[in-house]
């Protein structure tokens, strides 16, 4: 018997609370169920399997981080931008690192289209636009860019920057410098 009160919306974002604790691989509509105390099948006319829950969460992520970054590169351009841009990922891992994770998560086409990632990749190319990149080099330059913050994030969740000095902090702000510079004096073909 399902409880007064479940609603999609309200599963999308417990499931991503579990992420944020557990992890988002841990994400299941059984883990879910135990977390209301309901039988899973109770569940199942609100998402269709883990699956659609994982995407939704992933939605969900795609759509927090794109307000934040609207948010912060208002008013912004050239590197003041690029380095609220790359805070808006860092800081969101950082908060929210299941949700991150679920960011991540391949997203079929259609999906895709019509996803937050979308106002992701305009505000990374407005950014970029400061910085007077014509095509393909814009695209290669949203490609480096989301290389970059997602790699550095990622490695430094893992831990994978704990055991040396400078602090992570500093490599960060030297990051940002060097893709600033490297924005400003692109290679040409």
């Amino acid at each position: 018997m399902a409880r007064v009160g479940l609603t999609t919306e309200r599963l999308v974002r417990a499931g991503a609370e579990l992420a944020d604790e557990a992890g988002f691989d841990e994400v299941t509509v059984s883990a879910l169920a135990r977390r209301f105390d309901v039988k899973v099948a109770s569940l199942y006319s609100h998402v269709r399997n883990s699956q659609d829950l994982r995407t939704r969460i992933a939605l969900l992520a795609l759509e927090e981080m794109a307000d934040r970054a609207a948010d912060a590169l208002a008013g912004r351009s050239g590197k003041d931008a690029l380095t609220a841009l790359a805070n808006v990922y860092r800081d969101y891992a950082r908060e929210h690192p299941g949700r991150y994770a679920a960011a991540q998560l391949r997203l079929d086409p259609e999906t895709a289209a019509a996803s937050a990632g979308v106002r992701h990749a305009r505000m990374t190319r407005a950014l970029l636009r400061g910085y007077d990149l014509a095509e393909p080099d814009s695209t290669h330059a949203v490609r480096l860019l989301g290389s970059v913050f997602s790699g550095y994030v990622g490695l430094e969740l893992g831990g994978g920057f704990d055991h040396s000095a400078p602090d992570s902090d500093e490599t960060w702000g030297r990051i940002l410098d060097a893709l600033d510079a490297l924005l400003r004096n692109w290679p040409t073909a």
